[in-house]
């Protein structure tokens, strides 16, 4: 990696691109890597798990450097210019965590949408008297969930496949996490609806309960796919590969 060396300001202080902070301000590894940190959006363990890498990284190569001889100061300073600044290193980081939160999403669709294939299920096991409207309408609703399930199933399983296995051979498509967090919203947009129709619809339905089931199923799906979408999109507006600007 590159980066900018440190530089005087004529104030007596060394600071360090990226930082922002001199040499009195406390231990610039952990200023490193803490700004580095809120820097990053993704999963919470991949996260982790760069930003571990990252501290290991640079605590190591300062270490190298003590061990030449050089003061503690000036190793960090030398380790900090190796590894590129902390938005240099986001950039370049931020492309494994959007990908990483694709992933989650796609796994999290896959997982939730057999729910609306239940939800129909049972909505068509309750006996619904042919003269209620609501419960009809609830039965078409349902209908048509199914088919959006089926349709966000098999996008998920395509996904996992171009970001796995496939990855190793085949570039990952720029817009495809975008692609995957609007899926997933429209997924738990349906989801929601369904969940409000079938609450309106348990309360005239003979056998209540089932279709009482179908509702939780709903608002279940419905909860375990929106956060994880509202992270997938906030990931993919973010640059990658460049300076991450928060």
């Amino acid at each position: 990696m590159t980066g900018t060396p440190p530089r005087d300001d004529g104030d007596g202080r060394d600071h360090v691109d990226g930082l922002g902070l001199g040499l009195a301000d406390g231990d610039l590894v952990e200023d490193y890597v803490t700004e580095l940190d809120a820097l990053l959006r993704g999963p919470a363990r991949a996260k982790s798990r760069l930003v571990e890498e990252a501290r290991d990284g640079l605590t190591e190569t300062v270490a190298a450097y003590t061990r030449e001889g050089e003061p503690y100061e000036r190793a960090v300073h030398r380790a900090v210019a190796e590894f590129g600044s902390a938005p240099e290193l986001a950039g370049s980081f931020q492309r494994e965590l959007t990908i990483a939160q694709a992933r989650h999403t796609a796994r999290a669709v896959a997982l939730s949408a057999p729910f609306l294939l239940a939800c129909w299920f049972l909505v068509r096991s309750t006996g619904a008297p042919q003269d209620s409207a609501v419960l009809r309408a609830a039965h078409l609703l349902a209908t048509h969930l199914a088919t959006v399930a089926g349709a966000a199933v098999i996008l998920a399983a395509a996904t996992l496949a171009a970001t796995g296995t496939l990855a190793r051979h085949l570039p990952v498509p720029h817009r495809l996490p975008l692609t995957v967090a609007w899926t997933g919203t429209t997924a738990s947009v349906s989801m929601a609806v369904a969940t409000l129709a079938l609450a309106t619809a348990s309360v005239l339905a003979e056998n209540w309960p089932l279709t009482a089931a179908a509702c939780a199923l709903a608002a279940a799906s419905h909860a375990l796919v929106a956060g994880s979408a509202r992270a997938c999109r906030r990931c993919a507006r973010l640059p990658s590969g460049s300076a991450v600007a928060m």
